[in-house]
């Protein structure tokens, strides 16, 4: 009697008790008494798609079980339930012919993977299948693209975080964090902060989950808080939401939030106000980086050796240093000098610069559309067209990125001597980034062992 393996999958398991591999299971069942096999062992892999390339767990057992021989026999309710990639039929194939493997299925009836009409056989199923899949994708993704360029809302999910369950009304106590937020990271703040400051604060998620640095940075770039349906990353067009923020602000945040270059300082980073490349090494002019002592007196080294390429002549003491940096920083602050530097910098972004972002970003994405979707130009135009607009879009991102600057700066002119204690560390390196340009350390004098402030230069930002 061969010990057969009931394998059961169902794409997506729309009443959410696991009915639809229930009955698959039973016309299996009913096949393998029919045939006279033994069912050895069942194998769900319920609510998963085979076209979407995700693991499927139960499958990838049954390949060993098949592999080990504690099977030798396979029932399935239909081939696109066991395949609908080809690579997968193929590796099936490989094992099940190997082996001498049966496979049955309820209704497309025995693939004798043993003869080449018989692989014929499963081949053409898998296509059929996949054919199947893709025109299904492009069918679900065409109409998705139909519903966001209406602006309509979709179903499904979870309850958006600043909004009621309808999707369409605001959650004032909601919107209220998220325009905190958009303030806050536009001011210098960091993702990472916002999220310890809000879990610390018991702000929950939609969920009612902690708030995390990636669940943070999708609420903030997502064009539903500005009032705008997105489709594939692009806003598209105005929805039938009202906005919680302006459209402005989402493009300054996604500038921000969306940099390449940005990177999230490490543990070690935090406990030191002027890492990132402020402080350079006057000798050699290589970027200082942060070194305890063997004692953990915090550091700022010109490290040497393989992969830094410093002098090794420069080390100062970190305490002392970011005091100073910061009294000569507090101290100019008000200035109407740094006003005038605040309002430059917040002008770079004028609404022009927004609003042609917006527009190339759309036309982007209708040269993708001409192109993929209608075939209305040819490849080397697309590629021409393309690059053209990136170049733009790039530039005017760079634009809008530039603004933080001036935010910050203009989150604490006036006050900043009085602000300083409150404001957070990622917000304090965010202004003296915004203020300096570098700062040099000169070498030590010989035999002189308390910190010297004659060793600092410092290059102001225009």
């Amino acid at each position: 009697m061969r010990k057969a393996g009931v394998y059961v999958r169902i794409s997506e398991d729309r009443e959410g008790a696991g009915l639809g591999v229930k009955r698959q299971e039973a016309d299996c069942r009913a096949l393998a008494a029919q045939v006279g096999w033994g069912v050895a062992d069942v194998y769900v892999d319920n609510d998963l798609s085979a076209y979407s390339g995700k693991p499927r767990p139960a499958y990838r057992r049954l390949l060993e079980d098949l592999g080990a021989g504690r099977i030798d026999a396979v029932l399935a309710w239909h081939a696109d339930r066991l395949h609908r990639a080809p690579a997968e039929l193929e590796e099936f194939i490989r094992i099940c012919d190997s082996r001498g493997v049966e496979v049955r299925t309820v209704k497309a009836g025995e693939l004798d993977l043993g003869t080449a009409s018989g692989r014929m056989v499963a081949r053409i199923l898998g296509d059929v299948a996949r054919h199947e899949s893709e025109h299904k994708s492009e069918r679900i993704r065409r109409k998705h693209l139909e519903l966001a360029e209406a602006g309509k809302v979709v179903g499904g999910g979870t309850r958006p975080f600043g909004f009621e369950a309808d999707r369409l009304t605001v959650r004032e106590s909601e919107a209220e964090l998220i325009r905190e937020a958009a303030r806050r990271v536009l001011a210098g703040d960091s993702l990472r902060g916002i999220c310890a400051d809000w879990n610390r604060r018991a702000v929950v998620t939609s969920t009612g989950g902690p708030w995390r640095q990636q669940v943070l940075r999708r609420l903030l770039m997502s064009g539903r808080i500005a009032g705008w349906r997105e489709h594939r990353g692009v806003l598209v067009a105005p929805a039938v939401w009202p906005a919680i923020v302006d459209r402005a602000t989402v493009d300054r945040l996604r500038a921000r939030l969306g940099d390449p270059s940005r990177r999230t300082a490490g543990p070690e980073a935090r406990r030191y106000l002027l890492s990132g490349g402020l402080l350079r090494c006057g000798p050699c002019g290589r970027p200082l980086r942060a070194r305890p002592r063997v004692d953990h007196m915090r550091r700022y080294v010109c490290p040497s050796g393989p992969g830094y390429g410093g002098c090794g002549g420069i080390a100062i003491v970190a305490e002392p240093l970011e005091d100073l940096v910061v009294e000569r920083v507090l101290d100019v602050l008000d200035s109407p000098v740094v006003e005038a530097q605040a309002q430059r910098l917040v002008e770079g972004t004028a609404d022009v610069v927004v609003e042609t972002l917006g527009a190339d970003v759309r036309a982007l994405e209708e040269l993708a559309l001409d192109y993929y979707r209608d075939r209305l130009i040819s490849r080397d135009e697309y590629l021409v067209a393309r690059a053209s607009l990136e170049g733009r879009i790039e530039s005017a991102r760079r634009q809008l990125a530039e603004s933080t600057g001036g935010r910050v700066l203009e989150s604490v002119r006036g006050v900043a001597r009085t602000r300083w204690p409150e404001v957070g560390f990622d917000q304090r390196r965010a202004i003296l980034a915004a203020m300096i340009e570098s700062i040099t350390i000169g070498a030590g004098r010989r035999g002189f062992n308390r910190f010297d402030p004659g060793r600092l230069a410092i290059a102001w930002r225009a």
